[in-house]
């Protein structure tokens, strides 16, 4: 049996805020397989969004391992964990976080930059990937003269191109209106399928959890059984 690209061991996580201590997650344990499309539920507060960020490696637990491909996160080193993140984690987040000073170009290229990249290879496959999200028009705009949904468009491209095995969403479509988040939808999923990403989605919206081939529930902390 192959290693789950992700594996999460009895993850815990809380919040020292002086005199009083926030849990949130009680334990945590899940795998996700290669090629797999996992949808996060749950209501506001039961951590959702903590765990999507453990299993990127964007937070530490308090107690428990996060394992990718048979390695614990923890046990790397910051220099490691860094470079992990940025060559085989793409994440996309409900607020877009584009540099508002550099237009949608520069801003997919900027994680193919930081893993020292050749130059015109990330140019051609960002402009690529600009053309298959549907902003082959729009590449030399700024983030300000762009929509939201081409903003988040902008995002997904940034966060395929340094053809990571990852792709971790959360809330990808929360801040768009229902046409524009079912035209993100449409486009994840069509990418996740073509390149046989591993995909996890948090979201509170039935109609994105029923896209994925799996729903993973979180009730106050833990998964529901």
């Amino acid at each position: 049996m192959s290693e789950p690209i992700l594996r999460a061991q009895d993850l815990h996580k809380s919040y020292d805020l002086g005199r009083r201590l926030i849990e949130v997650l009680h334990g945590v344990s899940l795998e996700i397989g290669e090629g797999e499309f996992l949808s996060l539920q749950g209501a506001s507060g039961t951590g959702k969004s903590t765990l999507l960020h453990l299993l990127g490696g964007l937070d530490d637990p308090t107690s428990g391992e996060v394992f990718a491909s048979g390695q614990s996160l923890s046990a790397m080193s910051s220099k490691r964990l860094a470079k992990w993140r940025n060559d085989e984690v793409g994440f996309v987040f409900q607020s877009y976080h584009l540099l508002p000073e550099f237009d949608a170009l520069e801003n997919v290229l900027l994680p193919a930059r930081m893993a020292h990249a050749n130059r015109a290879e990330s140019q051609k496959r960002a402009e690529s990937l600009l053309e298959r999200v549907g902003l082959a028009k729009r590449m030399s705009h700024l983030p300000a003269e762009l929509s939201g949904g081409e903003q988040q468009r902008v995002a997904l491209a940034r966060a395929l191109i340094n053809r990571p095995q990852l792709l971790l969403a959360d809330e990808p479509t929360g801040n768009l209106d229902s046409k524009t988040g079912g035209e993100v939808l449409d486009l994840l999923c069509e990418l996740q399928s073509e390149a046989n990403l591993t995909m996890i989605i948090v979201t509170h919206d039935d109609k994105v959890a029923k896209r994925a081939r799996r729903t993973v529930q979180l009730v106050d902390g833990l998964i529901a059984k």
